[in-house]
């Protein structure tokens, strides 16, 4: 379980197939600490588990339906990825529940500035906007956002200056695609009704 609040941008060092499976080698520094093989750490918000560490990096086995359903299949040499390490039983909570279990993949429609901030529209399948509550909590490639606004297929969620400056949002543009994870607490609550 991860908080939504990312560590560090990491980078992609090496994508190789080994048989069905693809391998991610990604360089990086602060996860690197404490980091043990078979440890869970969000990359781009996908909850993947340490296959291999090493001096300056970790290596991934994804399988096939993970990058079938995920932007990981879209991965691409030197590109940045959001990193997380998962939760301690002590850590605060800054941000919110997210499991790294992607529900859909979305579509950024929209890059525009409005009142000085950053402010992304992202188009998602219409059977799961039924998940998108207005300051509610989603998950964004791995990063715990504010929904600002709920349209018939889109939801909108502001940018603060810190979160674009620490994770890989600066990079997206309209058309980009992103890992979308709804509130676990919000897909109980809809469940129970």
């Amino acid at each position: 379980m991860f908080s939504g609040i990312i560590e560090e941008l990491g980078r992609i060092k090496r994508i190789y197939k080994k048989g069905d499976s693809t391998f991610l080698e990604i360089e990086a520094e602060k996860v690197l600490e404490e980091t043990l093989i078979g440890d869970s750490i969000s990359v781009d918000g996908v909850c993947l588990t340490v296959k291999e560490k090493k001096t300056k990096s970790l290596i991934f086995e994804v399988m096939p339906h993970t990058l079938k359903t995920t932007t990981l299949g879209f991965l691409k040499i030197n590109q940045k990825v959001n990193l997380e390490r998962s939760l301690k039983v002590s850590d605060r909570i800054s941000g919110h529940f997210v499991l790294g279990h992607i529900d859909c993949i979305g579509l950024i429609r929209k890059r525009t500035y409005r009142q000085g901030n950053l402010c992304f529209e992202i188009a998602i399948p219409n059977e799961f906007i039924r998940y998108c509550i207005p300051k509610g909590s989603i998950a964004v490639d791995g990063i715990s956002l504010t929904i600002a606004e709920v349209k018939s297929n889109t939801f909108s969620v502001y940018i603060i200056s810190h979160t674009l400056k620490n994770t890989n949002l600066y990079l997206k543009t309209t058309s980009s695609k992103v890992n979308i994870e709804f509130d676990i607490l919000i897909k109980a609550g809809l469940k129970k009704n």
